[in-house]
């Protein structure tokens, strides 16, 4: 499975600007993949939801998805 599209996909709806969304993988020390997505600043707040509900829920979903290839996943979220 395609990640980093996954990822997108599921982000790009929530912003005001996604032309600015950028998804990247990073090396990671645990054998975990860690991918960070990158929004706008103004974005950031709606990517991360009211006590950090919708970012936790994304990460929910894109770490079931991982472990159904049994792959571990973490995910980040930042303003760029």
């Amino acid at each position: 499975m395609d990640y980093l599209s996954f990822v997108e996909h599921l982000i790009r709806p929530l912003l005001m600007h996604p032309d600015c969304l950028q998804v990247k993988q990073l090396p990671s020390g645990d054998g975990a993949l860690f991918i960070q997505a990158l929004v706008a600043p103004d974005d950031l707040g709606r990517v991360i939801g009211k006590q950090g509900r919708t970012a936790s829920a994304l990460r929910n979903l894109v770490i079931m998805a991982a472990a159904k290839d049994g792959n571990r996943m973490k995910v980040n979220f930042d303003a760029i």
